[in-house]
């Protein structure tokens, strides 16, 4: 929980520092001089890009949250009995062990987004956070293209299906 909660201040915090960039963009443009007014535009780019990856990682985290969730609920989830170092991390022997385990998996269910989740898991536990994070999304992707009555009653997807769609008399050349 605490997590969440230096996520959603930092966001926050974020969105103000957005904000002032913004607000500075606006006074750089009324100057009217050239210099300043292109650095007011670009003021206004700044703060998009970071909204965008803002937006972006949002997303992600919540997606592998939801994934969490649900492998929780189906009791999946990778048990972490992981030896650690005095200072609390992941001891790369064990990690590596279990990385392996995990690979080997995936390798098997290719299509199984919940391999892919536990491989992310194990990516993560390795120290291997860019694969990790592309592991994950990989996940997520299957889990998304996982069709309606094959996930749990809380998955079901926010889209109605309004049946075919009709599109009209076909013409022929």
């Amino acid at each position: 929980m605490g997590g969440k909660i230096t996520y959603i201040f930092l966001a926050t915090v974020l969105v103000l520092v957005f904000g002032v960039v913004a607000m500075e963009g606006v006074l750089l443009l009324l100057t009217g001089e050239p210099a300043a007014m292109g650095m007011g535009a670009v003021a206004f780019v700044l703060p998009c890009i970071g909204g965008w990856f803002l937006w972006a990682n949002t997303r992600f985290a919540r997606s592998a949250n939801r994934l969490a969730r649900t492998l929780e609920a189906e009791d999946g989830l990778p048990v972490d009995d992981l030896l650690r170092t005095p200072g609390g991390r992941v001891d790369r022997d064990a990690a590596d062990a279990v990385f392996a385990r995990r690979q080997a998996e995936t390798e098997e269910a290719p299509g199984d987004w919940r391999t892919w989740f536990r491989l992310a898991v194990a990516y993560h536990d390795a120290r291997d956070t860019p694969r990790a994070r592309k592991a994950m999304q990989r996940a997520i992707t299957l889990h998304e293209q996982t069709p309606d009555d094959e996930k749990p009653d809380g998955e079901k997807s926010a889209r109605p299906d309004n049946g075919p769609v009709d599109n009209g008399p076909v013409r022929t050349v």
